[in-house]
């Protein structure tokens, strides 16, 4: 049986996580702390927790894990004074605002020696891992691109008009639409990418704003396009943003010798090296994995659950910062 504790109960994934949480027969969570007051009562009522102050939760030997849900710019010191308490962690993404803060959280998890793990949930899906099991595997030849687009309607609906308000004020969060949702096209990108690519070395970037609901340009970004060239000389566009009514976005993996179709759900394969994979839809994919909330509890059970590792959170976040950056 697992003892947690919320360090920050922010992110508009908490309410998920509480369920989760809430379900689970091998997890509890006796405390949450929240620099707002009415928002921990509230989410320790859910959860039948207590409230309670850091030094209080970091100090108690029971809670062997916390869960970081607050805004993105206490992360820092919350993963710092967690890590150094000996608690394992599950921070929400992105890890970081720049990457120099990243570098500094990666070295204290890394230091304490504690399990970590992020909420790139997207690694987990069938499609995301037949990208990462074919260009690990050669199929593709020498990779020269990559697109990867994530999209909501979020500042179109609203989403963040009232209790999730802090994901559309920088200071709070790091940046707008491309840095929340573009960390997901990030991941991946990086995910599938790197081991074959090597690491990113050059950055461009744009950014917009589209409805001004909540501040215009100077204040939040609304939407982003980014380019990542790899050491390789492999390029990778990432879109994302808020601002999308309804958007079915392709996702692209190109390289001399194959390429990698996904849309609306389904996936188009076509490879020199791979018996049938002749540019139509292929259905022969890996199993979809549990979200990564799930494989963090799994882990900590002494479940054999891929994670996601402290550099390659901080690794996202460095390559976002620069991506910002280049957007000027």
């Amino acid at each position: 049986m697992q003892t947690t504790a919320f360090l920050g109960v922010a992110h508009i994934h908490t309410p998920n996580f509480i369920k989760t949480i809430n379900k689970r027969s091998d997890v509890t969570c006796k405390y949450v702390y929240d620099h707002d007051a009415q928002r921990a009562a509230s989410n320790a009522a859910e959860l039948g927790a207590q409230v309670a102050d850091l030094d209080t939760i970091l100090g108690d030997a029971s809670v062997t894990s916390v869960i970081v849900c607050s805004e993105t710019r206490h992360h820092l010191e919350l993963v710092e004074r967690a890590a150094a308490a000996k608690k394992h962690l599950f921070v929400e993404k992105p890890l970081a605002i720049t990457g120099e803060e990243a570098q500094k959280m990666a070295e204290a998890v890394e230091r304490a020696g504690v399990v970590f793990q992020t909420g790139f949930f997207s690694r987990g899906t069938a499609h995301n891992r037949f990208l990462k099991q074919e260009v690990e595997a050669g199929h593709l030849g020498v990779i020269t691109r990559m697109r990867y687009t994530n999209c909501h309607q979020g500042a179109l609906a609203g989403w963040f008009d009232t209790q999730w308000r802090w994901i559309a004020d920088k200071n709070e969060a790091g940046g707008g639409g491309f840095a929340d949702l573009g960390a997901h096209a990030l991941d991946i990108v990086l995910w599938v990418l790197g081991e074959k690519c090597g690491p990113a070395v050059k950055f461009a970037a744009t950014l917009g704003n589209a409805t001004g609901r909540y501040g215009d340009l100077s204040q939040i970004d609304e939407w982003g396009a980014g380019m990542v060239t790899f050491e390789s000389g492999a390029v990778a566009i990432l879109e994302a943003g808020w601002v999308d009514p309804k958007y079915s976005a392709p996702i692209e993996v190109h390289g001399t010798q194959g390429q990698i179709l996904v849309h609306s759900g389904k996936v188009f394969y076509f490879s020199q090296h791979v018996e049938g994979a002749d540019g139509g839809e292929w259905t022969q994919l890996p199993e979809a994995l549990p979200h990564a909330f799930e494989l963090f509890w799994n882990k900590l059970e002494g479940g054999d659950a891929p994670l996601i590792s402290v550099r390659e959170a901080a690794e996202e976040s460095r390559v976002m910062h620069e991506l910002y950056r280049a957007a000027g």
